[in-house]
């Protein structure tokens, strides 16, 4: 008997499987853009609420001095502060417009240096 010879390769099989992996795929990305999955949590007696970070406020003044939470304080001083908190932990910085820009330029790449992410530079409107 002589084996038949195919020209073609069927490629119905490999679609169905295609399909299948794009539906789980775009299941689990409505989970993914929700940023939450529905969960019915335990109840407990002896639970603590959970206690996030609080944000902390660097303010640079007109003539650069830096504050930390209304006290002033050295760049140096900042840093072993900052390094107490979480890399979360959200971090506002004030800065007047008159300042020079080196010291708004320190403050920024202190905290970069240290990867923290989650800063945010207050204006008014």
């Amino acid at each position: 008997m002589k084996l038949q010879k195919y020209d073609s390769i069927n490629v119905i099989p490999f679609i169905d499987v295609l399909l299948v992996l794009l539906a789980i795929v775009l299941l689990t990305s409505t989970f993914i853009t929700k940023g939450i999955i529905p969960v019915a949590l335990p109840n407990s007696s002896s639970s603590d609420n959970l206690k996030p970070d609080k944000e902390m406020v660097i303010v640079i003044n007109e003539n650069g001095e830096l504050f930390l939470e209304d006290a002033p304080i050295l760049l140096e001083n900042i840093e072993v502060q900052i390094l107490t908190k979480t890399k979360e932990t959200p971090i506002h910085i004030h800065t007047d417009k008159n300042t020079k820009f080196e010291s708004f330029v320190n403050v920024l790449d202190m905290l970069k240096k240290n990867q923290f992410a989650n800063v945010s530079i207050v204006t008014k409107k």
